[in-house]
């Protein structure tokens, strides 16, 4: 349990109402408030400090490739026979994260003191996730911690490995946004108000969008220090509610249904269910506890109340694959593979080979995300900077034809005195 600090809002008399609240993570703080009938605004770990919504403690939080060192080394060192004790004192000292080694200099601490290693690492919910700390507790149980070690540490680096790849997939196209908006922002500031001035020259007023982006060009440079202001204010605005229940499911519900990347998002959540799901029930963890702690490893909202709702369905008599079929936000493989699952007795296998096939996708998807991505970014881009240029040469364009008609309209009635 943790202590969490809340903004809300009271549904009986809609006053803002602050306080504190135990919960085992923010989304059952949140449910625990709302029960209360309280709407939550704002749900933080006590302690934390945040600047605009951005948590400061996070900055300096533990890696995954940490981790997965970590889990490997403790495991090979519990398999080559060595002491609990001894195989954790003897990987900390590998560790390089401080933040990390502090924490496991704590849970070694509570391992002497007679402590499980399990409820050791629940005592750092911020770095041990709950499937981690599910994995540990069914390997000492069972006694094979070593395997279950060493299945966290696989299922750790599979994870890495995939969100390493899309966050690479989409370097290039941040790139070539970055400097559309670069030179969007250098003709604003710099070429438009030439032409401004041009016009003022032959007396002249400006077509409606230039005069629009000229007033925002002027606003900008004029009032930046008011620009930033707002813009700070926005982010802060929209990331205070994304962290809001309501926000969260709009920003999950919104990331499946994106075109092109949406499918990405969802095979990503299959392979993150199937993956944690296997491991699990592979390491005996009874089938609804297995469901509460994947609901919360998957990391979206949306599939939590799915995952959720058909745990309750199961404990009511439900088959798993029953209560996940011809739902729009699981791919129809997922509910098959379970159902084969369990005809045959092979449910964690079956989750084995759904988790590596969408991981396969995933791979594939993200190499190809690049190409798939180019084509709508150009026609996005394309439009903005035919708009910015449009109102930059359409003026001057307009200048010159009206020059040369005027020159024209002069050279003739020369030519008719002369006459």
């Amino acid at each position: 349990m943790r202590d969490y600090r809340y903004t809300a809002k009271d549904n009986t008399n809609g006053k803002v109402v602050k306080g504190q609240i135990q919960a085992d993570n923010d989304s059952i703080a949140a449910r625990l408030l709302m029960e209360k009938n309280l709407f939550p605004i704002k749900i933080q770990v006590a302690g934390e400090q945040s600047f605009l919504g951005i948590n400061l403690n996070g900055l300096n939080r533990v890696s995954g490739k940490d981790k997965v060192i970590f889990t490997r080394q403790l495991s090979t060192l519990i398999r080559a026979g060595l002491p609990i004790t001894q195989a954790l004192t003897t990987a900390v000292e590998q560790v390089q994260s401080k933040k990390l080694r502090q924490a496991l200099d704590q849970v070694v601490a509570s391992v002497e003191g007679g402590s499980s290693l399990a409820d050791a690492f629940a005592e750092h919910p911020d770095i041990f996730s709950h499937v981690f700390i599910s994995l540990v507790a069914a390997g000492e149980t069972s006694g094979t911690l070593d395997k279950a070690m060493l299945r966290l540490a696989d299922e750790l680096e599979k994870e890495q490995a995939i969100i390493s790849k899309v966050r690479g997939a989409l370097i290039y196209p941040a790139i070539v946004m970055v400097v559309i908006i670069l030179v969007i922002i250098f003709m604003l500031v710099s070429i438009l108000p030439q032409v401004s001035s041009l016009y003022e020259s032959l007396g002249k007023s400006l077509p409606f969008t230039t005069a629009f982006l000229l007033a925002v060009a002027n606003f900008v440079t004029n009032y930046w220090w008011l620009t930033i202001l707002i813009l700070i204010a926005v982010f802060a605005g929209v990331r205070s509610y994304f962290h809001t229940p309501a926000g969260r499911k709009l920003k999950d519900r919104t990331k499946m249904r994106i075109p092109v990347i949406g499918m990405l998002f969802k095979k990503m959540y299959m392979a993150r269910f199937s993956r944690t799901m296997a491991s699990l029930v592979n390491s005996g963890v009874p089938i609804l506890e297995s469901l509460e702690i994947v609901s919360e490893a998957v990391n979206n909202v949306i599939i939590r109340d799915i995952v959720l709702r058909g745990a309750e369905s199961v404990k009511g008599g439900k088959s798993l694959s029953a209560v996940l079929a011809n739902n729009e936000y699981f791919l129809t493989l997922v509910p098959q593979m379970i159902r084969i699952g369990e005809d045959s007795g092979t449910l964690g296998d079956m989750l084995d080979k759904t988790a590596s096939f969408y991981e396969e996708e995933v791979d594939q998807q993200v190499k190809n995300l690049s190409t798939i991505i180019e084509p709508f970014m150009i026609v996005v881009l394309g439009g903005m900077v035919f708009f910015i240029i449009g109102a930059v040469l359409f003026p001057i364009y307009s200048l010159v034809g009206g020059g040369l008609d005027n020159f024209g309209s002069s050279s003739s009635s020369s030519s008719t005195q002369a006459k």
